[in-house]
């Protein structure tokens, strides 16, 4: 296999995520909590992959608005982990509690941990 030299970031991070995607797959009772992370806000949904349905999300513009403060966090670092505990609160209206984390080939820190951190601190297993 020829590797492609001059990747961009984007594209490495998509073939990151496409491992990722090759062992991670969401079922109704287990769905998955992908990221997805913009240059302003976080994306967070809950994914039945099975049916091909997004359960539910929360983004970090739906979460400011009821900005509450965060220990130890600022900006955009906080508004995500505010997004992982409205995603949370979300999922548990809807009755689900255990779920598998897709980073979505992001590193795991900063913006994504938070979210993460929010999730689990709003009772979501993973």
């Amino acid at each position: 296999m020829k590797r492609k030299i001059c990747k961009t970031k984007n594209e490495r991070r998509r073939s990151r995520h496409t491992r990722v995607r090759a062992r991670v797959e969401g079922t109704a009772k287990m769905p998955r909590l992908s990221v997805f992370r913009g240059l302003k806000n976080i994306t967070l949904q809950l994914i039945d992959d099975e049916k091909g349905l997004t359960l539910c999300q929360a983004t970090t513009a739906e979460a400011a608005k009821g900005k509450a403060k965060v220990e130890d966090k600022k900006g955009k670092v906080a508004d995500a982990f505010l997004a992982g505990k409205l995603l949370a609160e979300k999922a548990k209206a809807k009755n689900i509690e255990r779920v598998v984390f897709d980073r979505g080939g992001y590193r795991y820190h900063g913006r994504v941990e938070a979210a993460a951190d929010g999730a689990r601190q709003g009772g979501l297993k993973f």
